[in-house]
């Protein structure tokens, strides 16, 4: 929140200005602690309509994250206090929510909470996986190569995520122009041609009253049929942030032909990745898989790690809890059964992590590699069935010399 106020300097000077803080006490003890006399300080503005919940549309991104866990890493490896570290980041970022985000945990330091603790109250910028590495940083001393790792490890997970959501980039925008294409000549440029084919009193192939039907419903109710289309969108939305219908989509995308193996192998990478994290860092095994199967992003692989801890907690090996699920492959059960045997859990897990990055990236060139030649015959065989259908008769009537 924005407070304006009004002090008197170290120089005995009125100086006017503002200052973002969490409440109006912690603006006040922001400015007292460096020396100033307030003579009068408020909200700079209120919120009215049009802004009363701008901050919906505030976003952190992992790209700020990254640099914002590296300014963390360089400044606790310089020594320098944590508050002061908050209060100085929370000072300089140009994010709304990250600067008001880290002032608030810097005041919550100030009140004697610790770091982790602090930054579990901000679940919109920090996650549960984030909080636990930091809870087990400041366990172990090594603050600074915490916040160095959760940098390395979430450029990873954002580098795999992006390359497997461009592959599909392409193709739903050629199929979104494809779909916007046809259907306006459906409503606009085919009734004026078969308006003409129609007049001529001519034989009308099969194919081409097809044609025909299908375009009188575009013209006739394509305003209702784009709504009905809407509307089952926003349905099919809401479905998904429902418990059924989230276990629905997450079980369609691993079932999907061709991009079931893209997702498969992209949560098979995170949920290594994750783990190799934490327990490179000192997290307890059962607490890094109950928080990996928070944060997969997936209700099949979440029940599935849900069901390893609760094996795990009750005497069972890792690798024999994890073969008991079809989702996890062979390979990675035997890599980590050797990990356990060998003592090198955690570097096995990260050799298994780079193992199905490289795997992802082959897998986006495959469904891309698919679905090229896919789009070019869908789009040729569309607008040449659609150009058949309406030229071919006119050609026979003009052949045969009816009338147009």
């Amino acid at each position: 929140m924005l407070f304006k106020y009004s002090i008197i300097n170290q120089a005995g000077q009125e100086q006017q200005g503002t200052i973002d803080a969490s409440s109006e006490d912690s603006a006040i003890a922001a400015l007292q602690r460096n020396g100033y006399v307030i003579t009068k300080i408020g909200a700079a503005n209120k919120k009215g309509v049009l802004n009363a919940n701008i901050t919906w549309f505030e976003h952190v991104s992992q790209k700020e994250v990254v640099i914002l866990s590296r300014q963390l890493a360089t400044l606790f490896t310089a020594q320098v206090s944590a508050l002061r570290i908050f209060q100085l980041l929370g000072e300089e970022s140009e994010n709304p929510l990250v600067r008001s985000t880290l002032l608030k945990i810097a005041d919550d330091i100030q009140g004697g909470m610790t770091v982790s603790k602090a930054l579990a109250k901000h679940p919109k910028v920090f996650s549960s996986f984030y909080c636990n590495m930091v809870l087990a940083g400041e366990e172990t001393g090594r603050l600074d190569e915490t916040f160095e790792h959760l940098a390395d490890y979430i450029d990873r997970t954002y580098k795999v995520t992006s390359k497997a959501q461009h592959a599909l980039v392409y193709p739903a925008f050629i199929v979104a122009t494809f779909v916007a294409v046809m259907s306006l000549m459906m409503a606009f440029v085919v009734p004026q041609l078969t308006e003409m084919i129609v007049n001529s009193g001519a034989e009308i192939p099969f194919y081409t009253k097809i044609v025909i039907a299908i375009s009188n419903v575009f013209k006739d109710f394509g305003l209702f049929l784009f709504a009905g289309i809407a509307l089952l969108i926003v349905l099919g939305w809401q479905y998904s942030r429902t418990k059924s219908g989230r276990a629905y989509f997450d079980e369609l995308k691993i079932n999907t032909p061709v991009l079931g193996n893209l997702y498969h192998k992209l949560y098979l990478s995170r949920i290594a990745d994750n783990l190799s994290t934490m327990l490179g860092s000192g997290i307890a095994m059962v607490q890094a898989i109950e928080i990996s199967a928070a944060i997969v992003e997936n209700v099949v692989y979440e029940e599935a790690l849900t069901q390893v801890r609760e094996d795990v907690r009750n005497g069972s090996s890792v690798s024999q809890a994890l073969g008991a699920h079809p989702q996890i492959p062979n390979i990675m059960v035997a890599m980590v059964r050797v990990g356990e045997e060998t003592g090198e859990l955690s570097s096995i897990l990260k050799t298994l992590a780079d193992f199905y990055s490289r795997e992802v990236e082959q897998a986006v060139q495959t469904v891309i590699g698919l679905i090229e030649p896919a789009m070019i015959i869908l789009l040729a065989g569309g607008v040449g069935t659609l150009l058949a259908s309406i030229l071919m008769p006119i050609y026979s009537i003009s052949t045969s010399g009816g009338v147009l």
